[in-house]
């Protein structure tokens, strides 16, 4: 059974750009972009690094230690140094607000 927990406000977070948002223990990432609302896991595949401060360009997410980039909507790895994608979870949005499937 899906778990949906409500992470933000939508309007909490600006069109291309992110949110980090930590639940049990979890860190994710959930982004505003031109398709819509997306989340990932937080923190980046190639070293321990949030992505938070990254930069959102469309539907790519730039690691702000690296460079690396993601695919936001497949979490797929696009550029080096990352080479493992990361996992994506479902959003939803209701009433203005931001869920996310966790489990």
């Amino acid at each position: 059974m899906t778990n949906w927990v409500r992470a933000c406000a939508a309007d909490e977070i600006d069109e291309e750009d992110l949110i980090r948002w930590d639940h049990e223990g979890h860190v994710y990432a959930i982004y505003n972009t031109e398709k819509g609302f997306f989340a990932t896991d937080g923190i980046c595949t190639h070293e321990h690094q949030s992505l938070d401060e990254g930069l959102v360009i469309g539907c790519v997410i730039e690691c702000p230690l690296h460079g690396g980039r993601f695919d936001i909507p497949s979490g797929k790895a696009l550029s080096a140094p990352v080479c493992v994608d990361l996992a994506t979870y479902p959003v939803r949005i209701e009433n203005g607000e931001v869920f996310v499937a966790t489990g």
